[in-house]
């Protein structure tokens, strides 16, 4: 059974930083592409970005230039560094497995940039 963990999430005002974490059981996880997904309000889920087995990331466009995905194997952990946060990045964060044809996602952590 494959658990994520989100953790890493608050209150930041515009033009701060989070960095979240997702934490994943198992002992395959070097092996899968990592994926972090956001629900803001009103909206449907929607992709940030990936990061595959190698470590190589890509982004939405909204969020190129200001969010940084990166993976520590030995943690079995994946990051979601955010920078330049702006009101409209206020969403629940979910990180998102695929194993097999099996899907797995967190329990989110809120992200509210506000003044």
């Amino acid at each position: 059974q494959v658990q994520l963990v989100e953790s890493g999430g608050g209150l930041v005002q515009p033009g701060g930083s989070l960095r979240l974490s997702c934490a994943a059981s198992g002992s395959f996880f070097s092996i899968y592409g990592m994926n972090w997904f956001r629900q803001r309000p009103g909206k449907q889920r929607e992709l940030v970005g990936a990061i595959d087995s190698g470590g190589r990331p890509n982004y939405a466009d909204p969020v190129k230039g200001r969010f940084t995905i990166s993976r520590d194997n030995a943690k079995n952990t994946v990051y979601l560094q955010m920078n330049g946060l702006k009101p409209e990045d206020t969403a629940v964060y979910y990180c998102y497995l695929l194993v097999g044809g099996s899907k797995y996602w967190g329990q989110g952590t809120q992200v509210t940039v506000s003044s």
